[in-house]
């Protein structure tokens, strides 16, 4: 049974009639033609799909799009403004943090997500908050070290990241 929500979208309302069983990403790539989140396991297992919730990372394949009504929904697409790209992922360019690019939007997510939440993360942090998003390409070191430019950690830290 279909429903009229209303969906607050890196920064634009959407006022949208969505299937009571409509995950958040279904709607998001969709019915938005929002492309950044993706479509992993479908379990909220991998990271691919994450998004922020009211600047807090969520898994947006397991999540039912009327439970976000009215809430800031942002993608990575909503990450840059003005032309610039968001410094996590400025960081994760100049780190040449991918490979294929599939689990790219999750991890970025989630560091965006990291940072927004306080003050600067250890290296240990940012491995936790990194520990439940899969990446099958082996970029991990360029990932984590991505993640310690992000947080402005010292030279230091970035050398013994690996």
């Amino acid at each position: 049974m279909e429903r009229s929500v209303t969906l607050l979208v890196n920064g634009a309302r959407h006022e949208l009639g969505v299937d009571a069983d409509a995950t958040l990403l279904d709607v998001l790539r969709g019915r938005l033609g929002l492309n950044g989140p993706k479509y992993g396991c479908g379990l909220g297992e991998c990271g691919a799909c994450a998004v922020l919730i009211d600047g807090k990372a969520a898994r947006a394949c397991s999540i039912r799009a009327h439970t976000v009504a009215e809430r800031a929904v942002v993608t990575l697409e909503g990450l840059a403004g003005d032309g610039a790209l968001d410094p996590v992922q400025a960081a994760f360019v100049s780190a040449q943090a991918a490979q294929c690019g599939y689990c790219l939007n999750g991890m970025v997510m989630t560091i965006r997500a990291l940072l927004n939440a306080g003050p600067v993360p250890d290296r240990d942090t940012i491995r936790a908050a990194l520990k439940f998003n899969l990446c099958r390409c082996g970029t991990h070191v360029e990932i984590l070290r991505a993640a310690c430019i992000a947080a402005g950690l010292d030279s230091p830290e970035l050398a013994s990241i690996a």
